[in-house]
């Protein structure tokens, strides 16, 4: 058989992947079924877009094995039930040993809720907003490789992204975590070439 390139591993039920997808069962699962593959559901992506502030610092998988606990403590990360969550529910959330007790991601969540209800009303939905950001061609590599993908840690879409939240008020959101979060959102395919998700993936978002 020939030796796979650089980054891709090839697993026991034969299918080639990312290596970090090959890495734990659990990132296994995150790999195939959910990064990369494009979201519209509002509720989804305010999540997500949460759970990147809260894994600042951490690893993902850290975050990935305490989501079903941050879901029940956020409401399901229904962000109209969530904007109204008060000082009370703060406190609450603090005293959850199942999620990532930080005060300042917590009011973060809070505060970018009760914004996404805003960025609803302006645009008729978050995904209208985000997928506004989806980047240009010229700024991808074209190919993705694993030396291609460590570099890409932010890019000027991340930035612009980024930058725009802030002036309406949201944080925890930089341009590293927003890069992230399109990558794990779909509004960038960075499989690897050669990772069996990667072209179906391109077909999903009319690559």
């Amino acid at each position: 058989m020939p030796r796979l390139p650089h980054g891709l591993v090839r697993g026991d039920d034969g299918l080639v992947r990312c290596w970090w997808g090959a890495s734990t069962p659990d990132y296994a699962a995150y790999h195939d079924e959910e990064w990369g593959w494009p979201v519209h559901d509002d509720v989804r992506l305010f999540e997500k877009i949460c759970l990147e502030g809260f894994q600042s610092g951490l690893s993902w998988l850290t975050i990935l094995r305490k989501r079903e606990n941050f879901r029940k403590a956020f409401a399901d990360f229904d962000y109209r039930r969530v904007a109204r969550f008060n000082r009370r529910s703060v406190e609450r959330l603090l005293e959850d040993a199942g999620i990532i007790r930080h005060r300042g991601k917590i009011e973060s969540t809070i505060n970018n809720a009760k914004l996404a209800l805003e960025l609803e009303e302006e645009y008729g939905s978050l995904s209208a907003f985000f997928w506004e950001y989806r980047p240009p061609a010229d700024e991808r590599p074209r190919r993705m490789t694993k030396s291609a993908l460590m570099k890409l840690s932010k890019t000027p879409t991340s930035a612009a992204l980024s930058k725009e939240l802030k002036r309406r008020g949201w944080t925890f959101v930089g341009p590293t975590t927003l890069y992230a979060f399109m990558q794990a959102m779909g509004l960038v395919n960075d499989h690897l070439e050669g990772c069996f998700t990667r072209e179906p993936i391109a077909k999903s978002q009319g690559d």
